[in-house]
Order: structure tokens, then sequence, then C-alpha cells
């Protein structure tokens, strides 16, 4: 499901029997790793909003979900392009997986797993290099809010709208 230009995605496994653990540790790593890491924001793949890992039904299914910007294609080709090593070690513990060779495996693998949602919601729009832009101009103007020497330019009228929004 698609709500603007951002898609959900969920992937449903099977656990291997006995391979909870080594997917927790598995996941660990992921967390550890540059652009996984809790509150960094440069993901190898520039174009998911989240992602999420979890186990559930006493550790015998996992859930992967995820939105993003842009077709599903596009996608499964930015995934797929990337090193997939920190991926193989979660799914390998995982019934049916015969690793990544390319993407034709990507695909069929996670075409297997894919339930699309019965419902999707977003809270706030726009995409994530667009969001990325938002948060870099308003810590600039954040800047520009606090230097004495930009209180003149600052008053002038036109500016208004731009202050009233800031103030909130």
């Amino acid at each position: 499901m698609s709500v603007g230009s951002t898609s959900e995605f969920s992937l449903f496994f099977h656990v291997k029997p006995g391979h909870a653990d080594a997917i927790r540790e598995a996941l660990r790593a992921l967390q550890k790793s540059p652009g996984y890491r809790p509150g960094d924001y440069d993901l190898p793949i520039a174009t998911i909003h989240e992602a999420r890992f979890v186990l559930f039904d006493g550790d015998t299914r996992l859930l992967f979900a995820t939105s993003f910007d842009g077709p599903w294609d596009a996608y499964m080709e930015d995934f797929a392009s990337k090193p997939l090593h920190l991926f193989d070690a979660i799914f390998r513990h995982v019934e049916g997986y015969e690793g990544l060779p390319d993407l034709a495996a990507v695909k069929g693998f996670i075409m297997s797993a894919q339930v699309t949602a019965s419902a999707y919601a977003r809270n706030y729009g726009g995409t994530v290099k667009e969001i990325r832009k938002a948060e870099r101009v308003n810590v600039a103007f954040q800047q520009v809010l606090d230097d004495p020497v930009a209180a003149e330019a600052l008053g002038h009228r036109a500016l208004k709208p731009l202050l009233d929004e800031a103030a909130e």
C-alpha cells in the first residue's frame, strides 16, 4: 500500500528451529553498524523512512517491516546493490533462504514472504530527501535566529509568516 510517494512493506518469515538467539545476535550486530545505529540517519538505502525486525509467536516467526519512497522495483534494486552481509546474517536463520546472489534471488525471496498491509497511514508528508532537507533548513534558520546581526533583516514584514511558524 502507498500513501503519497511512500509505500509500506511487510515480510513474514518462519524461523528455523533453535535459531532465534542467532537472529537476535545478528540484529544486535546490525544495530551497531553505521547507518543502522539508533540515532544514525544515514541509512545505506536512502529512501527508507524506518525499518524494524520483530520476533514473535514464541520466537518462531520474524517480521521485517519498513516504509520507503518510490516504486517497489527501485527499492529492490537499491537494496540488492548494497552490501548484503548484514541481512544475510539475519535471513540465513529463516526457512526458504538460500542466499541473495543476484537481484532475481532477492526479489524471489522477498516476494515469498511479502504480505500487503490491510491498512497503512503516515503522520507526515514528504520523501526522505525532502524531510532531510527540511531538517537542514531548520538548523540553518535557527542559527540565523540566534545571530543578533540578523535582527534587522528578520524584522521585515515578508518574513512574518516564517517567524510566526518558528515561534510555535
